[in-house]
């Protein structure tokens, strides 16, 4: 088998940039080791920037997203009970949507499927080579029988623990990584949400985030220790905890109710570079990963194949090697600029292990300094809202 573009990951970037390729006229297959259910049964956060809104209308897939999305125009951030709105539109006249990772995820998948391109799940024993040269090819195993799947390019968006980057040569890439002592217990709940945007809320205990589905679906974070077990907490116990969190009437109108998801993801930064070698390119989470504080992985994942997309149809179209060429350079700017606004959400609204009487008076501080700022309210909104493209 031939096509121009291999796709390893059928995860939301895999499936963006496929559809991005495929409405330029140019051939993509995309592999995925898992089954269609087990991708779409993934529970993943999904608060979109502008930015990546427009991606999904260019893409033609954007549909069911303004029909069920949440548009925010702000979000709040809390310390010990003091509140604080970020207006995003009054700011800088920009908007950010909430609408779940899953769904645009199905929403790409049902495009693809509806087309006729080719998806090839459960493929196992992916294995990419001649990346190098100008043959790639990838070989897998479906139902038994070996595969080669040759090539111009491979787009490697499988995930942090995918084959792609595993594949490189140790001495070609670079990788810059932190570790937080903590993890967030995520618990998914039908019940109305305790507020119609974002809550965001540093207390001496811990983290605390309000978030949302639906309008009567909610989801809610408490920070917990990094060995923690999801085992050790009730649905009475999480509850208890988030309402000391909040505090004041937000604890009061919370809706409490049985979780129907319940589990802990750990929290760390993360950066490979380059993401071009050869013929091989990296993208979405095999290319970085960011704490969910700030919202950016599916957002930063989005970014990264939009500029894919946009050198290889350059390449196809004109024959030009400049985007191709510049595609590491120019993502990881974006990629840093969010991972240090992920990561400074991160440290001011977290306790660290470490954290004394002085190291939260610095945060509280910094949550004075910004609430008090016009211009450092409007950086909050621009960072937050998306970076351009």
């Amino acid at each position: 088998m031939r096509t121009k573009v291999a796709i390893i990951g059928a995860g939301p970037a895999g499936l963006l940039l496929g559809r991005l390729l495929e409405n330029a006229g140019i051939e993509t297959v995309v592999l995925e080791r898992r089954s269609a259910d087990y991708v779409l049964g993934r529970i993943r956060a999904g608060v979109l920037e502008q930015g990546t809104v427009e991606l999904l209308d260019k893409a033609g897939v954007g549909e069911r997203l303004h029909a069920d999305g949440l548009v925010h125009d702000g979000v709040e951030f809390c310390f010990d009970g003091d509140r604080h709105r970020f207006d995003f539109r009054a700011l800088i006249g920009r908007t950010v949507t909430v609408y779940g990772q899953t769904e645009v995820t199905r929403d790409l998948m049902q495009a693809r499927e509806f087309s006729g391109a080719t998806t090839i799940y459960e493929a196992e024993n992916v294995s990419l080579h001649g990346f190098d040269g100008d043959q790639p090819r990838v070989r897998y195993v479906k139902d038994g029988i070996e595969h080669e799947l040759s090539c111009d390019f491979i787009a490697g968006c499988d995930g942090y623990h995918g084959v792609a980057r595993a594949s490189l040569p140790e001495e070609a890439i670079r990788t810059f990584e932190r570790v937080y002592p903590f993890g967030w217990l995520g618990i998914l709940v039908d019940r109305p949400p305790v507020a119609d945007e974002l809550i965001y809320a540093h207390h001496e205990r811990g983290f605390a985030l309000c978030s949302m589905r639906s309008h009567t679906r909610s989801r809610y974070y408490v920070q917990v220790p990094a060995d923690e077990k999801v085992e050790g907490w009730s649905d009475d116990r999480f509850w208890d905890e988030l309402r000391r969190r909040l505090g004041g009437e937000t604890a009061e109108r919370l809706v409490t109710g049985p979780s129907i998801e319940k589990s802990i993801a750990p929290l760390r930064s993360f950066v490979a570079e380059p993401l071009r070698f050869g013929r091989l390119f990296l993208a979405g989470d095999a290319a970085h990963i960011v704490p969910p504080t700030g919202a950016k992985g599916l957002n930063l994942a989005a970014s990264d194949v939009g500029a894919l997309a946009e050198a290889l149809v350059e390449f196809y179209a004109e024959r030009s090697t400049a985007g191709i060429d510049g595609y590491s350079a120019r993502v990881l700017s974006r990629i840093w600029k969010a991972e240090r606004f992920s990561w400074w959400m991160t440290s001011i609204l977290h306790t660290f292990p470490d954290t004394d009487s002085f190291s939260r008076r610095i945060q509280r501080a910094e949550f004075d300094y910004i609430r008090g700022s016009r211009a450092a309210a409007r950086s909050i909104a621009e960072n937050y809202t998306g970076l351009p493209f």
